[in-house]
This record gives C-alpha cells, sequence and structure tokens, in this order.
C-alpha cells in the first residue's frame, strides 16, 4: 500500500471502507498516527456520508490526559486483499487517522525527503 507525505508533512494513505458486508467500498484518505493505539478514527461527517450506523461506545484517555467516552460505529474495511469489519471511533477532526492496531503486523516507511509513505 502507497501513500504520500503532504505540504503539512502528514504521512497519508488511501484505504476503502463501506457501511456493509460486500458492497463497493469507498475510497477515504487516512492520517497515520502512530501516537493513536487504536484503529480508526473518522469525523462525524465523514461517517454520516458513509451512512455508518452506530455501534456502543468506548471509553478513551485523550493526549491532554482527559477521560472520555467516545461513540464508535461500524464499517467493512478492505486491508491488504481482505474485507474485516472493523470498529470506527468518531471525531470532530478534519482527517481520518490510522492508528497502529491496524499496522502491528505490517512495516511502515516513511519518507519525508521523497514524499513516499509505504505500508507492507
Amino acid at each position: 500500500m502507497n501513500g504520500t507525505v503532504d505540504e503539512n508533512l502528514r504521512a497519508l494513505i488511501d484505504i476503502s471502507i463501506s457501511a456493509n458486508s460486500g458492497s463497493n467500498k469507498r475510497p477515504v484518505k487516512v492520517w497515520i498516527d502512530t501516537a493513536f493505539n487504536g484503529g480508526l478514527v473518522i469525523p462525524h461527517t465523514e461517517i454520516e456520508s458513509l451512512g455508518l450506523k452506530e455501534a456502543s461506545s468506548t471509553p478513551a484517555i485523550l493526549a491532554d490526559g482527559q477521560m472520555v467516552n467516545l461513540t464508535t460505529f461500524t464499517c467493512y474495511q478492505e486491508w491488504f486483499g481482505n474485507e474485516y469489519r472493523t470498529q470506527v471511533v468518531a471525531n470532530d477532526g478534519e482527517f481520518p487517522l490510522l492508528g497502529t492496531m491496524l499496522m502491528a503486523e505490517r512495516s511502515l516507511a516513511i519518507d519525508y525527503k521523497l514524499k513516499t509513505v509505504t505500508l507492507d
């Protein structure tokens, strides 16, 4: 899986997700966030446009140490040739985030000079 480094030095890749198993997946550009040990965080506006269904809530500790409950949604993600049911955390951010949980068995290379991202 290949991506790019943007002008703000964000490592970005495209993933494909949908609201239902077996349906056409839509590409979503995600920011690789190595400080986030979860799976996916997607802004509320994008969750609505994808039609994701609310699943539950989960406790989380924010970067400032604050404990919060975050609403979660379900999506189906194409990931290295397989479809997986994945929990998505909703937020009010600008970019969807891809956390380290989904990269645990992968190799990540970011070349800031060449502005390339490789996730194998």
